[in-house]
């Protein structure tokens, strides 16, 4: 450790790597020296350097990927560095990595590891050619491009063959899971993907994977990553406001319908390799199907998502686990005298037993619900639609749903979400500070926690409570834009409640000669699913091409946006993250309401449940700081380079109208305010200068 007052060696290098004549500067062209960044480099190598613990947040513009990377290359520890999506995830390791390793002149060995279901199996790939179960020409055209692929790639990594889309049926006939993964057994073993892959994070300094690989490995999933784990000496965690929600997940347990049916299918497939073994399994592999589809069905007069409490009022529904359970235990009891006749029958064996106790349990955790469970269902709202189908992919749920049981006495909700042709029957700790923090004391290395959305009103307690963190060392390093030049917030007037019939039309209204001064050029952010059609209902016809979230896959989306140069692109929640678009084409971002958690959502209730039971104030306490961070990054898309100049258009008249909109506005960054239209047109057009902050209406 450093004497207080000293600086660490490795804080002064990089420092100096990423000053002005620093090595940064002389390699990598357009490279801008900015002390924000440096301060915070300077903080992850003393973190990394004392093994210590960082909280930090980077604001847009700070370059945090080039401040962590550089402490990281330069310790010559064994670091993990885990980013928030998998496209972030191959961005950092194929762009951002190899330019600061270039400019360091350092040998550094760099691996990326992705979860098994992102790489293509040998086996399931043999398997799946002699199957013939392609729902269309399309998929068997598909099909045809991944065993041509398959001969020529060296990684197997999914992401190289372009076009394929994340809810491809293909991509659970090819890939595998710990499920159905047959190990040593497997005769491709020695050629597998996901071993090759294993074998170079192990051996290399420098390892990239995602929030979903790194949590399912925690959570004693075994995706091909827990052997590297002992040996880290520093994890940096990117976009780590994610990571409570996303432990949730991995701390929990869950069923749900793909991997009911793919076992089933497999389990047909399988059968092929033990003589006689198709007549004894296909009738209750088809049962299983049918049963698992009948669950679906008769879950249709449930909303998206309620308590195990909810689903259990209906009678048919109870008949319809019943069933399932029963097609289970039949399937289980017919796999079992072939389990040894072939490996593949020996997993198909194991997974129905797994599944039909993650069944049991799910029904008896709920067998007991309380009268709580059913009010706060009482207030749940089903208006939104059901998400489109694909939306249990590996980027909104773990690709197997395995894992360990939230220990008995844990606070839990027991729920179930609704896709267009599945189900999901989950089990969620309300709390997952405790694992994460034992994990973390467990791998007695260095941890850093940094996104540009971590800190309400300038604090960090809220995050650090929810990541398991006491007394945390925290930086707040400020985004390097000049907010009085560049950008402009408008508060539009005389806008109703959010709760008015009239509210979303009055939105339109407001926005429209804002969108008329910026020639299109937006990004319009809504709360729910209903105003996000009823708003594009207002727009079609509108001068500008229109792009709404549903109508196209988001990358197609996204590219369509850019390349229009006048496009208005409409968006829900899931759009307030990854939306990056620098320069012209993006001039105005629109936020409808203040984003508060969905009273549809079981989890979310559940937490405020618990915390008013423990005598806490869950508005203070959850749902206003959850709605600040939700707030902080849709406003985050607006300026994204030292050249963007914007309009931020909050809408939300709770802003001026509540007290707790002083929080929100004081947890942005500093845009200048203004209500008055012409200010805003004003500094669209060119013809004034940004409006002066107004503080009888927009306290500062």
């Amino acid at each position: 450790m450093v004497e207080s007052g000293d600086v660490h060696p490795l804080a002064a290098a990089s420092r100096a790597a990423l000053s002005e004549g620093g090595e940064l500067a002389r390699n990598i062209a357009a490279f801008a020296a900015r002390p924000a960044q440096q301060d915070l480099a300077a903080a992850i190598a003393e973190t990394l350097a004392g093994r210590g613990v960082l909280m930090a947040e980077a604001g847009t513009g700070t370059g945090k990927t080039f401040a962590y990377l550089v402490p990281a290359i330069l310790s010559g520890r064994k670091t993990i560095i885990s980013t928030g999506t998998r496209a972030l995830q191959d961005q950092l390791y194929h762009r951002d990595l190899p330019r600061v390793r270039d400019a360091l002149g350092r040998g550094l060995k760099a691996a990326l590891l992705k979860g098994r279901a992102n790489y293509l199996c040998h086996y399931r790939l043999e398997q799946a050619k002699g199957s013939g179960r392609f729902a269309s020409r399309e998929v068997a055209a598909q099909f045809q491009r991944v065993v041509a692929w398959a001969g020529r790639t060296r990684m197997g990594d999914m992401a190289e063959l372009e076009g394929l889309p994340d809810d491809s049926p293909l991509l659970p006939m090819v890939t595998s899971t710990v499920d159905n993964c047959l190990g040593s057994d497997c005769p491709f073993h020695s050629e597998c993907f996901v071993v090759h892959a294993r074998q170079r994070a192990q051996s290399a300094d420098l390892v990239v994977v995602n929030h979903h690989l790194l949590l399912a490995d925690l959570a004693l999933r075994q995706e091909g990553f827990a052997e590297i784990l002992p040996g880290a000496e520093a994890f940096v965690i990117d976009e780590a406001h994610q990571l409570p929600e996303l432990a949730a997940q991995f701390f929990g347990e869950a069923l749900s319908a793909r991997p009911l049916v793919e076992l089933a299918r497999d389990a047909v497939t399988e059968s092929r390799e033990s003589p006689g073994a198709l007549a004894v399994l296909q009738a209750p592999a088809q049962e299983l199907e049918q049963a698992t589809r009948a669950v679906r069905a008769a879950m249709d007069d449930l909303p998206v998502r309620g308590t195990r409490a909810r689903a259990a009022g209906l009678p048919q529904v109870e008949e319809a686990l019943d069933r399932l359970a029963a097609a289970l235990e039949s399937l289980h009891a017919a796999l079992l005298p072939l389990r040894e006749t072939a490996p593949g029958l020996d997993g198909c064996t194991a997974r129905a037993r797994d599944f039909a106790n993650r069944l049991k349990r799910w029904r008896e955790e709920g067998a007991g619900a309380d009268e709580a469970d059913e009010a706060m269902d009482a207030t749940q709202d089903a208006a939104d639609p059901v998400p489109a189908a694909g939306a249990e992919g590996p980027e909104t749920a773990p690709a197997d749903d395995r894992g360990p049981l939230v220990e008995d006495g844990d606070p839990a909700v027991t729920w179930y979400e609704l896709t267009a042709r599945g189900f999901r029957l989950s089990r969620t700790p309300l709390d997952v500070a405790g694992p994460l923090a034992r994990h973390r004391a467990r791998s007695q290395a260095a941890w850093v926690f940094t996104s540009a959305t971590l800190a309400i009103g300038g604090r960090f307690e809220h995050f650090a409570i929810k990541l398991g963190l006491s007394k945390p060392r925290t930086l707040l390093a400020p985004s390097p834009f000049d907010w009085p030049r560049q950008a402009l917030c408008y508060l539009p007037p005389r806008l109703p409640e959010p709760s008015s019939p009239d509210y979303t039309a009055s939105v339109v209204r407001a926005v429209w000669p804002v969108l008329q001064a910026s020639g299109g050029r937006a990004f319009l952010l809504f709360a729910s699913h209903r105003a996000l059609r009823e708003a594009a209902g207002l727009l079609r016809g509108a001068p500008w091409p229109l792009f709404v979230q549903g109508e196209a896959p988001r990358p197609v989306l996204l590219e369509r946006f850019r390349a229009s140069g006048s496009g208005v692109l409409l968006g829900t929640a899931s759009f307030r993250e990854g939306v990056d678009v620098p320069g012209d084409a993006l001039g105005v971002v629109v936020i409808d309401k203040l984003p508060f958690g969905a009273p549809d959502d079981p989890v979310f209730e559940a937490r405020l449940d618990a915390i008013r039971r423990e005598g806490g104030n869950p508005f203070r306490d959850e749902q206003l700081p959850q709605a600040v961070i939700a707030l902080k990054q849709g406003a985050g898309r607006l300026i994204r380079t030292e050249g963007d100049r914007g309009v931020l258009v909050l809408c939300d008249p709770r802003l001026t109208g509540r007290s707790y909109g002083r929080v929100f506005l004081d947890s942005l960054p500093p845009l200048p305010r203004t209500r008055d239209p012409a200010r805003v047109e004003a500094f669209l057009t060119g013809t004034g200068a940004p409006a002066e902050p107004d503080a009888r209406v927009c306290p500062s």
